[in-house]
């Protein structure tokens, strides 16, 4: 056979091959089966080829072809972890942007109740004792009192660890019932959001006005920026799916629910590994008695940094089910 019969025959299976290397570094779906039989027929011609001498071309092509296939097909196995790292890189930041219109209101009604309530708290004792009772309020000033073990903050690597469950465990349930009353309509949610947002303002100013600021502020400063923040995408989550129910639009109410969930559900993503980040922190980090103030506040303000610059920089260009 000649080397021109030979391409003529072969050919149209060459560029149907390349066509499909191509589709696959950009990433694009391919059909395996096909794509390892087209490699194994470029071998053969490969050999072919080589053994009968033909044009340098030719044998040149086919080498091009098969070597890129067989990285392709062989590949190392990253196990999932490049799929992660588009997942938290591009679409969980592209998804939180998508909704802007429910972060913000979560966000609202989070940090509206926190700043009031850390203020009213901080001037004097009443407001406190309208969300709190007394031994609750006298509890909170145990654990971050001088002198005490306070949070584990002498804890052993043991107790690190259990900490850490805990903290996955707690944080973790925070963010299901921000998300999970959602169902009431988006009611629940906003309920829970405000709540929680009292809560913690009222904690914080009560803390910081009988003088154990001093304690209470390096221990939550840092991991206080996935936690917050994961609170409020779960409300956001929650506030998606409720006000998703109560207004469908021209859809059904169930086909307005169904909607309203698939795009909730990258929110929920965001929410929970922010909220195992904080967890991490919170048992690792923040307790560390031997790591000073300062080297807390300083990583804290990065972490502020870099929570909203993740959120709002990253992944532009996606796009996301609105």
């Amino acid at each position: 056979m000649t080397p021109m019969r030979f391409e003529a025959e072969y050919g149209p299976v060459w560029d149907a091959f390349a066509e499909q290397l191509q589709q696959a570094r950009q990433g694009g779906a391919v059909d395996g089966a096909l794509l390892a039989a087209r490699y194994r027929r470029v071998c053969e011609n490969l050999a072919l080829a080589q053994s009968r001498a033909y044009p340098i071309h030719l044998v040149a092509r086919l080498e091009a072809m098969a070597q890129e296939a067989h990285q392709l097909i062989y590949r190392r196995q990253d196990y999932g972890l490049g799929r992660l790292g588009r997942l938290l890189r591009v679409e969980l930041p592209g998804a939180v942007r998508a909704q802007g219109r429910y972060v913000l209101l979560a966000l609202l009604l989070f940090v509206l109740p926190l700043a009031v309530s850390f203020l009213l708290a901080w001037h004097g004792p009443d407001f406190a004792l309208h969300l709190l009772d007394a031994s609750q309020l006298r509890r909170y000033e145990s654990m971050y009192a001088d002198g005490k073990q306070a949070l584990g903050r002498m804890r052993d690597a043991d107790g690190d660890w259990q900490m850490f469950g805990f903290y996955i465990f707690n944080n973790i349930g925070i963010g299901f019932r921000c998300f999970g009353a959602g169902i009431l309509a988006g009611v629940g949610s906003a309920f829970v959001v405000v709540y929680n947002g009292l809560l913690i303002g009222v904690v914080a100013g009560h803390l910081t006005r009988v003088g154990l600021g001093h304690n209470f502020w390096p221990f939550v400063a840092t991991h206080s920026a996935f936690e917050l923040t994961g609170i409020v995408l779960s409300g956001a989550a929650g506030l998606r799916v409720g006000l998703g129910w109560l207004a469908p639009g021209r859809m059904t109410r169930l086909e307005a629910l169904r909607a309203a969930a698939l795009a909730a559900v990258p929110l929920v993503y965001a929410a929970f590994f922010l909220l195992l980040v904080a967890a991490a922190f919170e048992a690792f980090w923040s307790p560390a008695a031997w790591i000073a103030a300062e080297v807390k506040y300083g990583v804290a303000a990065l972490c502020w940094v870099l929570v909203p610059t993740w959120l709002l920089l990253l992944g532009r260009g996606g796009t996301h089910a609105r």
